[in-house]
């Protein structure tokens, strides 16, 4: 039985996570079923969508806009530099299974799948918002280094799950599952500057409003389906990581959703007098 912080977890995202947790077992068991290319840009299109319609909300539709054109920018840039150089994850490349790639790199999908974490874990990690003062530099900072490191915590349960499915490849391996431990010291850098980039594109509404409990949502069903993928796989540390994770991310859109609720009732009765 659920507590009662927990109960006010939307229906629709526990059937989401649910079904995506599922989902993860025909992913893992029937990779090559005719259609999956097709079935993988759907997926991805749907988990993306809860946290790009609450940005759009958010920060209004040309900032909101500006910010995800910005973070696939870079996004793009940080994964060509990755795969062609090394830096900053180690050698890695990707495999074909996620379809057609920008320059035989990086997959085209990859905004898709990326930015509605880096949404995710910058709403999580939002102090009380300042609705006068705004955030101090300080404050800020401490707000980066929160989202990249729950970020990297993010790719320990995504990774060694895509990698045993082929998404990505390590050629030269690594310590965990596969993965070398240069690629969480890529995912603080990257993961530091995306969450920056994204902080002062929005600057007038990060830090001054709390961010909307809806982006959070992709995030979690993006956590569920892997670790779906790693339950299936018999992958035992990033399972368990996982459903940390799940249940701390559960938590902060509770309160989120609290403070929004919060929010309405405070311009409510501002309104009637």
């Amino acid at each position: 039985m659920l507590s009662q912080p927990f109960r006010r977890v939307p229906r629709l995202l526990l059937a989401a996570c649910a079904l995506f947790f599922c989902a993860a077992y025909f992913t893992v068991r029937f990779p090559d079923v005719p259609g999956a290319g097709i079935g993988s840009f759907v997926s991805t299109l749907l988990i993306a969508l809860p946290s790009f319609v609450a940005l759009l909300r958010f920060l209004g539709p040309k900032d909101a806009a500006v910010s995800l054109l910005s973070l696939s920018g870079f996004g793009y840039a940080i994964e060509t530099t990755g795969v062609a150089t090394g830096f900053p994850y180690g050698p890695f490349y990707y495999g074909d299974s996620l379809g057609p790639k920008v320059a035989n790199l990086v997959p085209y999908l990859l905004p898709l799948s990326w930015a509605p974490l880096v949404l995710g874990a910058v709403a999580a990690t939002a102090p009380r918002a300042a609705p006068r003062k705004g955030a101090s530099l300080l404050r800020r900072a401490v707000w980066v280094l929160s989202a990249a490191l729950l970020l990297v915590l993010v790719d320990g349960v995504l990774d060694p799950g895509a990698a045993s499915l082929g998404f990505w490849v390590w050629p030269e391996g690594g310590a965990y599952y596969g993965v070398p431990a240069t690629n969480y010291l890529g995912w603080i850098l990257s993961s530091s500057v995306a969450v920056a980039l994204l902080l002062a594109l929005g600057r007038d509404r990060w830090g001054r409003v709390a961010p909307p409990p809806g982006m959070l949502d992709s995030l979690i069903v993006a956590v569920a389906f892997w670790v779906g993928v790693a339950f299936w796989v018999g992958l035992l540390f990033p399972t368990l990581l996982g459903v940390g994770l799940l249940l701390y991310l559960f938590r902060r859109r509770v309160r989120l959703g609290a403070a929004a609720r919060t929010a309405v009732r405070y311009a409510d009765r501002r309104g009637a007098v």
